[in-house]
């Protein structure tokens, strides 16, 4: 590194400052003290030392620029130590009847925690919940593996919904596997109730977390535009086990021999294009 400048009296160069670091070229730095200006031209960046010395005719010692450390290079991180540091760990609580399930999938992966609850009824058969060590979900991302299976079963399990994201909780994802009441989302007559609408409306209720909106993972659900029955306040991710199947039968020795057979017009509009590959067994319609 050169300076060019001419002598400066040794005062004017008391703790000089790097500045205009922005509107110079990136081989270019401009340092300045009180009112006196001088331009260092750096040729290369490769190897260079954390300590630069500037020497002038005018003093005797030269005056040092320490590099900020957090330029200073470093040892690139290997893939598997950037991948950890971007891990999420989550805090998987489950309904009775998921348990299974979520033993499953906690056994696929080190970051998620399996969380239990104190699913208890009192004398009458009302819920009596608890959520063990409340505590120590504060802060950490959290998910629930929910069944709606029966209509009993939604009240309980909605209790516990609505109370982990006021928990003080980074994020909230439900993970409902089965939308229930997807295919009542229309009407066919005067009268009819779209229970779909209703349980989305539900659903669309539950407390923001700290990270937001909740986030709600269901598959398979009988129409794409039941996304639109849902509020702001939940974020529904569409997901589906088609990929699944597909893989599945492809498992199957005679995999060249199979077709595939859709029982309405409407499952062959929900699903034909992830199945179009297989030949397909026409359907008998109703009408």
């Amino acid at each position: 590194m050169a300076a060019a400048s001419p002598p400066f009296p040794s005062s004017s160069f008391r703790n000089p400052t790097i500045s205009n670091l922005t509107s110079l070229k990136p081989s270019s730095i401009l340092v300045s003290s009180g009112r006196s200006r001088f331009r260092c031209q750096i040729s290369s960046f490769d190897n260079q030392p954390p300590h630069w010395s500037l020497d002038f005719l005018s003093r005797p010692e030269p005056i040092h620029l320490i590099q900020n450390p957090s330029s200073m290079s470093m040892p690139a991180a290997s893939g598997s130590d950037s991948a950890a540091k971007i891990v999420k760990k989550v805090c998987l609580f489950y309904s009775p009847e998921t348990k299974a399930l979520a033993d499953r999938v906690a056994s696929e992966s080190d970051s998620i925690e399996l969380r239990s609850i104190n699913w208890r009824t009192f004398e009458d058969g009302f819920p009596n919940l608890f959520i063990p060590n409340a505590h120590g979900i504060r802060g950490q991302h959290v998910a629930f593996l929910a069944s709606f299976s029966s209509p009993g079963k939604i009240f309980e399990q909605l209790s516990v919904i609505y109370a982990l994201p006021k928990l003080f909780i980074s994020s909230f994802t439900l993970v409902l596997p089965f939308f229930p009441t997807g295919t009542s989302e229309r009407m066919e007559d005067e009268g009819d109730v779209a229970t779909a609408f209703t349980l989305a409306r539900i659903l669309s209720n539950i407390p923001t977390s700290r990270g937001g909106p909740t986030s709600l993972v269901t598959f398979d659900i009988h129409a794409l535009q039941e996304r639109f029955y849902f509020g702001d306040n939940i974020l529904p991710c569409f997901e589906s086990g088609i990929p699944l199947l597909k893989n599945r039968l492809q498992q199957l020795p005679d995999s060249d021999n199979i077709s595939i057979a859709f029982p309405d017009d409407g499952a062959w509009k929900r699903f034909h294009k992830q199945l179009q590959h297989f030949p397909t067994v026409s359907y008998i319609s109703a009408f």
